[in-house]
């Protein structure tokens, strides 16, 4: 990978990364209600999540997922259906106290499989393996396996980094948020930002 390609990678990486999302929301929601140790399973999950769909995506299966209709439209589905029901759980949280059970419990594996059912993601792991594992300057690249582990390390870096740091930022309005409504008013704003994420994903 030329010194160049790698530039626009961490651009693109940056970008996509730190920009809010569906993760970087839930991250958020999730520290600010629980706390940032019950978060971090879900900040590790996201680059777990991601460097397993773009073994599948360099193995040539998500571009027979996103040519078929049918299962471009199950992702599509399961992935919005999953955002509705976290946004309707995390909106009628008031109190720390009702956070501490199970109602925002969103563990490791769920935040694993969050990220096969992001029809974003999927798109940008297709981009990702058309522009910079299996190309290289518009021509077949000769190390395809070499360039899919430097783009796997460099997003998952990514990944866990821009959660983390929204985790923190959640966990930093934790005691503030305890305090009156103002807990309730958060997470109605967090699951009216999941609720327009998953509308954005139908229009994919």
């Amino acid at each position: 990978m030329t010194p160049q390609e790698f530039f626009a990678l961490l651009v693109l990486a940056t970008a996509m990364s730190f920009t809010p999302g569906p993760n970087t929301t839930l991250s958020t929601a999730l520290a600010a209600n629980g706390g940032l140790r019950r978060a971090l399973r879900f900040c590790l999950a996201v680059p777990t999540g991601w460097t397993l769909l773009m073994l599948v995506c360099g193995l040539g299966l998500g571009a027979i997922v996103m040519a078929v209709p049918a299962l471009r439209g199950a992702v599509q589905i399961a992935g919005v259906s999953y955002m509705l029901w976290l946004a309707w759980r995390l909106a009628g949280t008031r109190r720390l106290a009702q956070a501490d059970d199970a109602r925002l419990n969103v563990g490791f594996w769920q935040g694993v499989a969050l990220q096969f059912v992001n029809i974003k993601a999927w798109m940008l792991a297709l981009a990702l393996t058309g522009g910079w594992v299996t190309t290289q300057a518009g021509q077949p690249a000769p190390n395809p396996g070499e360039r899919l582990v430097i783009v796997i390390a460099v997003m998952a870096v990514y990944a866990f980094s821009s959660n983390f740091t929204y985790a923190m930022v959640g966990s930093l309005l934790r005691r503030w948020l305890a305090e009156g409504q103002r807990l309730l008013w958060f997470n109605r704003t967090m699951a009216a930002i999941l609720v327009a994420t998953a509308v954005w994903m139908l229009r994919l």
